[in-house]
């Protein structure tokens, strides 16, 4: 509920303010005055005020004191002081009591109304703001639909997507909230249209303009930190989605210098196809050709049971040399009490850290069949924000702290991200066919609508290993899951709402991958 538009001050000197409390009523502000702080805790308990405007130095309470009474008659009362005092040690006290803003006299009257503004109808004026900005970005947005968007045009719109709904999400806008939605659901249709023109040549043609893959993480981006600074720190965040980067980059930004690009995950987006494809620097048909004990065609936890090995010939096949590699993986409470052990000895040494964080892989797959982690994380704004809490408290944090002390730079990403699917879509298959909900594998798999499904009847040219004669994969388009005819209520109940991956939404393709400094150390 928005604060009256009513102003007490404080002050002993009350008689001096005429003129500004003529120019503030002019400005359609209500302003009762008083000398006395005891007065005016009286008139807080009878009535309402928008914000209150208290002189540190009185007779009787000081202003800090008396500001203290202010906030026990109500909490989020908004209190300026103004006062004559200069005394540094005045201001740390006001900043340290969380006073709402410090202004030292004289002041004019327009420095007073600046103040009140921005403390009364600060939030309103940035909604209205942010509501303009939106609709005119909304309509240049909308007029590229459809269009032949290159790669690093996608990346601006994707990007632009994100940043656009953590900014709703979090200045509670419902009614701009279904436009971006509407927005971003026809984006996807045309992203999936994209891959399917493009993907496939990327990994053949040998086209000099496309973008950074997952098989690039090792060469263009943590070699050359490498090579420059003789040690690093490579973090994947698997299942990272843009707009959960856009949450915890402010609290990274505080001790790091931070420079963000984007990459597209190989497809399908999934763990044991993109992760590995990071620390290998290879497609899956690659590695499966190259380690064959290494691949099976079973997408379980197993397939990435090699990173350690892997990225290590990756490095050595791209410096010539053995790097130094220091692997872990963090499951749990224990694993990063355990990493945070070893941490400081490995960033000591020369070489590649490298560190990956289920977490967030967890949660969202752990909040389809936990009821509490679904109430805490309904939706994705309760997602982001469930990310956020995380990270403040989490290994990963520390790990980045232990890496800035030691001046060691890092390398944060992730594998794949994520979509919240609400659209059942009909496929047809035979028994051999895969489990997973956003892609499979199968013989004479096919989709009931030709628009809920990307197909794929050439793996090698998705860059993938053979499978029996007749596999295809179908890698679903927009916020859909795949269910069967004869379990579609089932698989509805269960999987409606779930935050998935495995298909071709630019949330699950487009990921982060930033490059931080440590500013210190």
């Amino acid at each position: 509920m928005p604060r009256p538009k009513s102003i007490l001050w404080v002050d002993d000197e009350v008689e001096s303010l005429t003129s500004h409390i003529l120019f503030l009523e002019e400005q359609g502000f209500a302003v009762e005055t008083t000398a006395h702080g005891d007065d005016a805790l009286v008139l807080l308990q009878r009535q309402p005020y928008g914000v209150v405007l208290l002189d540190e130095q009185m007779p009787g309470r000081r202003g800090l004191d008396l500001f203290q009474a202010i906030r026990s008659i109500d909490h989020g009362m908004p209190v300026v002081m103004v006062t004559k005092s200069e005394e540094p040690e005045t201001l740390k006290d006001a900043i340290g009591a969380e006073i709402s803003d410090y202004l030292i006299k004289p002041v004019n009257p327009r420095q007073i109304l600046s103040v009140v503004t921005r403390l009364l109808d600060g939030d309103r004026i940035r909604q209205q703001r942010l509501s303009r900005d939106f609709a005119t970005r909304f309509r240049e947005l909308e007029a590229r639909r459809g269009s032949h968007l290159a790669w690093r045009e996608w990346v601006e719109v994707v990007v632009e997507l994100a940043e656009w709904e953590v900014r709703l999400g979090q200045a509670d806008e419902p009614g701009l909230q279904d436009a971006l939605r509407t927005l971003q659901d026809s984006m996807r249709q045309d992203f999936a249209r994209y891959l399917q023109r493009n993907y496939a040549s990327w990994l053949h043609e040998g086209e000099s303009d496309r973008p950074p893959l997952s098989v690039d993480i090792g060469a263009e981006f943590l070699r050359p930190v490498l090579d420059m600074h003789g040690r690093a720190m490579l973090v994947v965040v698997d299942c990272l989605r843009l707009d959960q980067w856009a949450m915890i980059r402010p609290l990274i930004s505080a001790r790091f210098d931070i420079e963000t690009a984007h990459y597209f995950s190989i497809l399908p987006t999934a763990t044991p196809f993109a992760r590995n494809a990071i620390f290998s620097g290879l497609f899956p048909a690659e590695i499966k050709a190259r380690y064959p004990r290494w691949w099976h065609d079973n997408e379980d936890a197993s397939l990435n049971a090699h990173e350690a090995e892997l990225l290590t010939e990756h490095m050595r096949e791209l410096t010539g040399r053995q790097v130094p590699i220091h692997y872990e993986k963090v499951f749990t409470a224990a694993d990063g009490e355990g990493l945070l052990k070893r941490l400081p000895a490995h960033l000591a040494q020369d070489g590649v850290t490298a560190l990956v964080f289920n977490f967030i892989d967890q949660l969202t797959h752990g909040r389809t069949e936990n009821s509490t982690l679904f109430e805490v994380a309904r939706d994705t704004p309760a997602l982001r924000n469930l990310t956020r809490t995380w990270f403040e408290r989490s290994p990963l944090w520390d790990a980045l702290r232990e890496a800035e002390r030691r001046g060691v730079p890092v390398l944060l990403t992730t594998d794949h991200g994520s979509i919240h699917c609400h659209t059942p879509a009909t496929v047809f298959a035979k028994r051999d066919t895969t489990s997973n909900l956003r892609y499979k594998f199968g013989e004479d798999l096919r989709a009931q609508d030709p628009e809920s499904a990307l197909v794929v009847d050439d793996l090698a040219s998705f860059g993938l290993p053979s499978r029996t004669p007749g596999t295809r994969l179908l890698l679903a388009t927009g916020d859909r899951f795949f269910v069967y005819p004869t379990k579609l209520r089932e698989y509805q109940a269960r999987y409606r709402g779930a935050f998935l991956h495995g298909g071709v939404s630019p949330e699950e393709v487009l990921l982060p991958i930033a490059l931080l400094t440590p500013r210190h150390g």
